[in-house]
């Protein structure tokens, strides 16, 4: 936890960081402070954009923990992003990464399922814009995609 927010309890909303931004031009904060949602998968998903919260086209930077075994049905985003294994594993398709492995994807071309591995995976995945929330793709109904709960924790 940064010195500025010790005594914070509570997560650090988008609008605390959206007015401290605005004031000072900059943030000193962390995971633990901007907090984190497990999501019905009970994968637990952390965000932040990379400039204001407001600002659509902001890079958009999500830690993600996803438990043994979970599975997020394919998908596509509408923004090119960028996926880095930070512990654990996770199948991609056919595909298995681990730690420092780094995907790269292009905006509205689907992957998946994931599957994260026997320890789990732990993922910071980078969206060049605020047009990060998946797009389920065939069948599939986008329920393990997690978008209305994560912004509506994180939109300003």
């Amino acid at each position: 936890m940064s010195a500025e927010n010790q005594t914070t309890t509570e997560p650090l909303t988008q609008e605390a960081i959206q007015e401290k931004l605005e004031r000072r031009g900059h943030i000193v904060t962390s995971w633990d402070e901007i907090g984190a949602i497990e999501l019905p998968t009970t994968a637990v998903a952390s965000m932040y954009r990379i400039g204001l919260p407001d600002n659509e086209a902001a890079p958009t930077v999500f830690k993600m923990w996803f438990p043994p075994g979970c599975t997020i049905e394919a998908h596509t985003h509408a923004c090119d992003y960028s996926e880095i294994i930070l512990a654990g594993s996770q199948k991609v398709g056919a595909q298995w990464l681990y730690p420092g492995d780094i995907r790269v994807g292009l905006a509205n071309k689907g992957y998946g399922p994931l599957v994260a591995g026997p320890e789990g995976a732990s993922v910071l995945v980078i969206f060049a814009d605020g047009r990060w929330p998946g797009i389920a793709l065939g069948k599939n109904d986008g329920s393990t995609l997690g978008t209305a709960e994560i912004t509506d924790r994180y939109t300003v």
